[in-house]
């Protein structure tokens, strides 16, 4: 571990980090996409141990075939009431998986060591297996 990173273990300094998240929805209907958001915002609060005041913001991000609801809708109503969000449209790569939804969560807190676990459900496993593969094992100990 670097001195820095010592320091604001010892310190007990928060930081920030970016965690990532990703699945599919089943169809483009409203009620398809904020399950699709409940299930992902679910997964990174559990697998990261989150509470709602430790995100700072979210980004949500759908490819061009969703367009039936705002996820960020769905996230103000299921408690992130007080967190900046910002929907966008993934560029229209070819070939590029269908009905994706994306969410880059910026959060502050104190990690004590602990990595930020990256979520990746349904079909959107297949986008960064390294990712998924790396988080499932634990943090180097110092």
């Amino acid at each position: 571990m670097t001195i820095r990173g010592l320091l604001v273990r010892a310190l007990r300094v928060p930081s920030m980090r970016a965690l990532r998240g990703a699945t599919t929805v089943r169809c483009d209907e409203a009620g398809a996409i904020a399950d699709a958001v409940i299930e992902l915002m679910a997964a990174l609060c559990r697998e990261n141990h989150l509470v709602d005041d430790e995100v700072i913001s979210a980004i949500f991000t759908m490819t061009p075939d969703l367009r039936a609801a705002f996820p960020a809708e769905t996230a103000r109503r299921a408690g992130w009431s007080q967190v900046p969000l910002l929907c966008a449209i993934e560029i229209p790569v070819t070939g590029s998986l269908p009905r994706c939804l994306r969410v880059l969560l910026h959060v502050e807190r104190h990690w004590n060591g602990t990595r930020p676990r990256h979520v990746y459900l349904r079909e959107a496993v297949s986008l960064r297996p390294d990712l998924m593969q790396r988080d499932s094992t634990p943090a180097a100990s110092s």
